[in-house]
């Protein structure tokens, strides 16, 4: 069994070979796929994919930072309000964070929003999914504040130095590994031997970041295969045993164990 931690299948770029990836998803054993939130925009396509399979398809619930413009506190209202219609659908908040790759504009906007959804997750007792592009200086103090009021949740798509992922694991955190870690020159390789794999959940942030031999195609959740097979052979230990321990983090994190009966 595998668990997808992160992955946007709901997005438009998907549906078109939606027949194909859900049948590799049966074949490769992925047996829940967590879907966080984007935008306001984004929850009707989420929710949409959850009513068709709600064993498979697990819900989350926030703003993306690329997505913290002008109007971030009534669209953070709005996406909160529309979670206390069902809180007991969602199984973490997120995908928030912060994100200074592509536009600094709204850098403040985007912290204030980050530790309000922060404060938001510690009130229902949500594990986090967080993103953090190039902004790892910020957002690793943040979440270290926040853990000891008992957040919990996971660095998405980490792809950081060893120094940034002990504070992570400090804190209580999961590191998110993907297809980025298939990637030669990325590092990761090198940096994994020395974090436990209990500390580790899998994720393939599909339809981005594909593992190799997928690289410059879409990404979907059938390919996490590539991404336990590259950590066997990282910890010198059997796909069998990656697919258990990661599985199990993940269901321990988000609470999946109403999803296993």
């Amino acid at each position: 069994m595998l668990i997808d931690s992160h992955c946007h299948c709901y997005m438009d770029s998907m549906h078109e070979t939606k027949p194909l990836w859900l049948k590799n998803i049966e074949e490769k054993k992925v047996q829940h796929i967590l879907l966080p939130n984007i935008d306001k925009d984004s929850i009707s396509f989420l929710e949409a994919l959850v009513d068709e399979n709600p064993r498979l398809f697990v819900p989350m619930m926030g703003i993306h930072p690329c997505d913290i413009k002008e109007s971030y506190k009534s669209d953070l209202e709005w996406i909160q309000n529309h979670y206390q219609k069902n809180p007991n659908r969602y199984f973490g908040i997120g995908e928030i964070g912060l994100d200074y790759h592509w536009d600094l504009t709204f850098q403040k906007e985007q912290i204030w929003a980050f530790e309000a959804q922060l404060e938001w997750a510690i009130a229902e007792n949500k594990a986090v999914s967080i993103h953090s592009r190039k902004a790892n200086q910020d957002a690793i103090p943040i979440v270290t504040k926040h853990a000891k009021k008992g957040l919990k949740g996971v660095m998405h798509c980490f792809s950081g130095s060893i120094q940034e992922a002990e504070k992570i694991i400090d804190a209580g955190f999961f590191l998110g590994i993907g297809g980025v870690v298939t990637y030669p020159k990325a590092g990761l390789a090198e940096i994994l031997p020395q974090i436990p794999l209990s500390k580790i959940v899998l994720e393939t942030d599909a339809p981005f970041l594909p593992p190799v031999p997928h690289r410059g195609k879409q990404n979907e959740s059938g390919y996490l295969f590539h991404v336990a097979e590259k950590l066997a052979e990282i910890y010198n230990i059997p796909y069998d045993e990656v697919a258990q321990i990661t599985s199990q983090n993940a269901i321990q994190l988000f609470n999946l164990q109403s999803l296993m009966a």
